[in-house]
């Protein structure tokens, strides 16, 4: 299981402020992966990436991102610590590998690019091989010559492409565009999947972005399994207070920032929100946040089974002072058993996500807007949630 990380923000930010300056950046969670689901194992070091876009439009450099991929472990990789400290872009994605189908090569690192689409993806298509004819053949020509690799993840990401009208287009998408295109996508490998008989569940994480909006998805075909970690954070600021330790300020209303990560990179618990299972998060290019709950044969909001994740939660404890009080400016983050009961959950009426209050129920819910409703017509008429 990989661990992704996504960056958009209203300015450009210096890549090390994401990449290898936290205490618990991308980076070192390629070898101190905290809320891997399959914690056997615990190591991302079959490759990483990393992709940005250009601050400002350059008609020479054109619209396309630029990607950096290696097979070495991104811990020990000084290319990327240097260019990390020399390069800042508004729309920033970065992953860490660990193989579950395909081979250590930098055809198969995380993220790709097609035009000026980039994509990622953190879980895995069940028994791919045995629905990867089915997908290949239902791509058209042009796409199916665009995949190098041989992950199931990378042909993921063709079938998202194919399931856009001009995948090349030279303009922004519209936000929608590249959700119903997520959408899609999931419902056919599903589809696919129950073709061939797989029992076993899928996991799909999926980030994609046109370097203008970002759609990202939480998803597991399961009605009781959690899907992999994703957690977001917004704010007006992401600094740092002192070395390793970065918290996220949020001086007004304004949304300036949103990151998206497998796991939180700072020690601030109010920082980070859950994204809930099955849910699909987009941000759009004024920085608004929206969360679609995926209401398939798989949707079920009121989940009462427990997960590996969802028995360790993260806890900030504060460095003890010598008058015995803790000192809030000097945390670290310990994850602990989770032994809470789950509350009762009452469909009748809206209420606060759950999950998210679950995991973060000393946080303050930032906004009225994350309330929301459970829909039974499908997936097209699923309800948005405005979360910032």
């Amino acid at each position: 299981m990989c661990r992704m990380l996504l960056y958009k923000g209203n300015q450009p930010i210096q890549l090390a402020h994401l990449l290898t300056k936290p205490a618990h950046s991308i980076i070192n969670q390629s070898f101190d992966s905290r809320l891997r689901l399959d914690t056997r194992r615990p190591i991302n070091g079959d490759g990483f990436g990393v992709g940005w876009y250009e601050s400002e439009p350059d008609s020479e450099l054109g619209a396309a991102p630029c990607i950096f991929t290696s097979v070495t472990p991104a811990w020990n990789n000084m290319n990327l610590i240097r260019l990390a400290e020399k390069i800042k872009s508004p729309l920033v994605f970065a992953h860490v590998r660990a193989s579950t189908a395909g081979s250590v090569s930098e055809s198969n690192c995380h993220p790709w690019q097609y035009g000026r689409l980039m994509f990622m993806h953190n879980g895995n298509i069940a028994d791919f091989h045995l629905i990867k004819r089915k997908v290949q053949e239902s791509l058209r020509d042009e796409i199916f010559l665009t995949v190098n690799g041989n992950t199931d993840s990378e042909w993921a990401f063709a079938v998202f492409l194919n399931n856009l009208k001009t995948p090349l287009q030279a303009e922004p998408f519209c936000h929608s565009v590249l959700k119903d295109a997520m959408l899609k996508t999931i419902a056919q490998l599903n589809a696919w999947g129950k073709d061939a008989g797989i029992t076993e569940a899928s996991m799909m994480n999926f980030a994609v972005t046109d370097g203008v909006s970002v759609v990202c998805s939480r998803y597991i075909s399961s009605k009781t399994l959690e899907a992999a970690s994703l957690y977001f954070s917004s704010g007006t600021r992401f600094e740092s207070y002192k070395p390793g330790h970065y918290r996220m300020i949020k001086a007004d209303k304004r949304e300036d920032i949103v990151v998206i990560a497998s796991e939180p990179l700072t020690f601030e618990k109010a920082d980070w929100l859950t994204i809930p299972t099955n849910n699909l998060i987009v941000v759009t290019s004024k920085l608004n946040v929206l969360m679609y709950p995926i209401v398939d044969e798989y949707y079920n909001p009121s989940l009462l089974g427990r997960s590996p994740e969802q028995n360790s939660v993260a806890v900030v404890k504060g460095e003890g002072r010598d008058d015995g009080a803790r000192d809030p400016d000097h945390r670290e983050v310990v994850f602990v058993q989770d032994n809470r009961p789950f509350p009762d959950v009452d469909d009748s009426v809206p209420t606060v996500n759950s999950h998210a209050a679950r995991l973060e129920s000393s946080a303050p819910v930032p906004s009225a807007s994350l309330r929301t409703t459970r829909s039974t017509q499908g997936v097209a008429n699923a309800t948005p949630v405005m979360v910032a």
